[in-house]
Order: C-alpha cells, then sequence, then structure tokens
C-alpha cells in the first residue's frame, strides 16, 4: 500500500505517466497498474484517465493529502527506530538557493562531524521550488531566503543576512574605489541571475529604489557565469558577500560592497512543519542554530 502511495504522489508532482514512472525507476504500465490498484482499493477513481494524464478527481485531490501525510508518517517512524538502534543515518535531501550553496556546504560539513552516517545531496534550485519540493516530499529540507516572499506553512530558523558586493575586473572603472552604493551602476552593463531567481527580484528591487536605470549585459542561473563575465572585464556582477568572496579568491577581481555587512534579507533553514520532527532534522536544525551563532559571533567581532 505504501508503495501505491508514493507513486501516486509521483504522479501528481509530474502530472505525468511516463515522467512519473521514469522518477521512480518504474516501466508506466508498472505505474499505471499500480494507480489501478490503488483505486480499486479506496474504491473511488482518482486520476481522470484519457490519452494521456487529464488531473487528479476531487477525489485525487483529497487521497493525495492524506497520502502525502501517511508517507511522511512512515519515514518519521521508520527514521526514529532506525535512530534508537543503530544512531543517526540515511540521507538528507537538501534544496538550496544559488546564493547559499557555500553555507550548505558548511552546515553539511559540521554536521557530517558529528553524525558521519548521515549523506547529503545538495540540489541548487530557485526559491519557489524550494517549496514545491518540500510539499511533494522531494527534499527533506531547504535553504531560502525567509523574509522576502511568501513560505506557507513552514518552520523557519534563520542562519545569517544576506548583502550584496559589486565584483568587476580590476581594471573596470568602478574599481578605483573600496565601496559602492546601488546608484553607482546606474547605466552599466551587469551580470545577474535569471529573473526567476528571487535574489534578481531582490537586486531589480534595490536598483529601482535608487532609479538606477541599469540593464543585464548577461544573464544566468549559474554564479560561476557571473564572476567568469566580470572577470573577463565587461560587466559588473552583483552577488551576495560570502559567495563574492568564495569565488573571487585568488582571481584579478575587486569587490566592493554595497551594503553595511548583516544588514539585507534573512536566510536560513525551512523544514516541514511537523511536531515532532524526525531525528535528522531536529539535528539539522540544532547545527544549523549553532551555525547561525557562530556567523553572528563573526559578525560582531
Amino acid at each position: 500500500m505504501l508503495d501505491k502511495l508514493e507513486m501516486f504522489i509521483a504522479l501528481a508532482r509530474e502530472r505525468h505517466f511516463g515522467r512519473a514512472a521514469e522518477s521512480l525507476n518504474l516501466s508506466q504500465p508498472t505505474l499505471s497498474a499500480n494507480i489501478k490498484q490503488l483505486e480499486e482499493i479506496l474504491g473511488t477513481q482518482l486520476v481522470f484517465r484519457g490519452s494521456r494524464f487529464g488531473g487528479l478527481t476531487p477525489e485525487g485531490q483529497s487521497a493525495l493529502s492524506w497520502a502525502r501525510r501517511i508517507v511522511a508518517d512512515s519515514r518519521q517512524m521508520r527514521d526514529e527506530l532506525r535512530a534508537k538502534r543503530h544512531g543517526l543515518a540515511g540521507e538528507v535531501r537538501l534544496a538550496v538557493i544559488p546564493t547559499a550553496l557555500t553555507w550548505a556546504a558548511n552546515l553539511s560539513s559540521e554536521f557530517r562531524k558529528t553524525h558521519p552516517r548521515v549523506r547529503f545531496t545538495i540540489l541548487s534550485r530557485t526559491s519557489r521550488e524550494i517549496l514545491a519540493m518540500l510539499e511533494n516530499f522531494e527534499v527533506d529540507a531547504g535553504i531560502s531566503y525567509l523574509d522576502n516572499e511568501p513560505l506557507g506553512r513552514v518552520d523557519t530558523l534563520p542562519i545569517y543576512r544576506e548583502d550584496y558586493m559589486a565584483v568587476c575586473g580590476t581594471g573596470h572603472p568602478l574599481a578605483q574605489g573600496k565601496r559602492a552604493c546601488w546608484a553607482d551602476l546606474d547605466g552599466i552593463p551587469l551580470a545577474l541571475l535569471t529573473p526567476d531567481m528571487q535574489n534578481r527580484r531582490i537586486v531589480d528591487q534595490r536598483l529601482s529604489e535608487v532609479g538606477a536605470k541599469a540593464g543585464p549585459c548577461i544573464e544566468s542561473n549559474s554564479i560561476v557565469v557571473l564572476i567568469a563575465s566580470a572577470l573577463a572585464g565587461e560587466c559588473v556582477a552583483i552577488l551576495p558577500t560570502d559567495m563574492a568572496r568564495f569565488l573571487a579568491t585568488g582571481h584579478d577581481l575587486a569587490l566592493l560592497p554595497l551594503d553595511a555587512h548583516g544588514t539585507g534579507h534573512s536566510v536560513g533553514l525551512i523544514l516541514p512543519h511537523r511536531d515532532p520532527r524526525t531525528p535528522v532534522l531536529e539535528a539539522l536544525n540544532l547545527k544549523a542554530e549553532v551555525l547561525a551563532r557562530d556567523g553572528q559571533r563573526l559578525l560582531d567581532a
């Protein structure tokens, strides 16, 4: 029964029998047969069928909420029993906004020092994708913005505040100063993340607030591309301070603070709203609290 519920959740997520089957490493006929068996067990039609997936019936929508709850409870029971017998083990799937990937690496590394039998899969995703993946049980936790756009019913823990730097080649006119302000970017070609990224929406808002008419000459969902573009000399990249310092090390780049350190939007851990949490997620939350305190001490120093 549990495996059929997981197949049903995958079908609702992918909205396509073929893609859902592929995500589960199953053949499409096997998936279709199991969904049909689930409908027979529950005594109701869950999926509109035609030549292709036609969506969930009203009963299917209700069943989906129950399926998610049952699968989550089953996973939590399994994790708690395993932790009592063997200690923390297994996999944590973590979806992270691109600008927080260095923090995700720090968090996972520090966590594994205490719990070496836990492995991490870290995925770079937009803030909206992270919320959808949490809801669909595709990931266990996320790291994203906490105070800029609605999050829904999740638990959050602030880790740091994201402020920004202008990053440019040392030969760029902007590099002559030690700092910059957002208005200085008026009319300058920029290398920015794509508009589907919340970071880009924040940057656009900052520029708009000072009346800066700055357009991107390069857009990418990869921060590496933005740094490489700045290094090439034509564009100025706008990046979070920690990420800028990490990627610019060893390169002929100028880093110009745009904000007072620690004044930007809050970024932190996002967990499904469940009480109690699984042992692994509770331990992850505690480790994130330590990371946040350490970061604040560095900020205050």
